[in-house]
């Protein structure tokens, strides 16, 4: 029984000028929005992460507590649960995926949280390492819905040596 929730995107155009066919992403929630909307937190997952893996992050009485906040843990494109090279259609599959940016994963991202989830105000935008990296986006992306970030052991740029992670074998 899977513990999560899809939205479906349909095909999405890619800041490459690709399409990625069917997309598809992967979410859970943990708490309840308020009656102002105004306590959501955004906790993308971070490189081979799930949002299993990130509910190490919060929990009753931590500093992010979902019985005061509505914690929305999104799992990023290529994770496996998200649209991926393992999971998608015979013509994007492997090492045929399309090139997916942290553009890409966001605007896919404020899409779930603006159509599916109807909110408009972001509370919080946190996360680990890519996860991390992917709330600087999210600031960059749609600073007038993020009220705040919190980055942690992430850097705005990936630097050349974290390069090696990325590249195709």
């Amino acid at each position: 029984m899977k513990d999560y929730e899809t939205f479906d995107l349909g095909d999405t155009n890619l800041l490459s000028g690709e399409i990625l066919k069917s997309a598809k992403l992967t979410y859970k929630t943990y708490g309840n929005l308020n009656k102002n909307s105004d306590n959501v937190i955004v906790l993308p997952t971070f490189y081979t992460g799930t949002h299993n893996r990130n509910e190490g992050f919060f929990g009753s009485g931590r500093a992010i507590d979902p019985n005061k906040h509505f914690v929305v843990s999104i799992n990023m494109f290529g994770n496996g649960l998200s649209s991926s090279p393992s999971n998608s259609e015979n013509l994007q599959d492997g090492p045929r995926f399309p090139d997916i940016t942290l553009w890409d994963n966001i605007n896919c991202q404020q899409k779930l949280l603006t159509q599916k989830l109807k909110i408009t105000k972001i509370a919080l935008v946190t996360g680990w390492s890519m996860a991390g990296c992917q709330a600087y986006q999210w600031a960059a992306q749609f600073p007038d819905m993020v009220k705040s970030i919190l980055p942690f052991c992430a850097s705005a740029k990936t630097s050349i040596h974290n390069h090696v992670f990325f590249r195709r074998c």
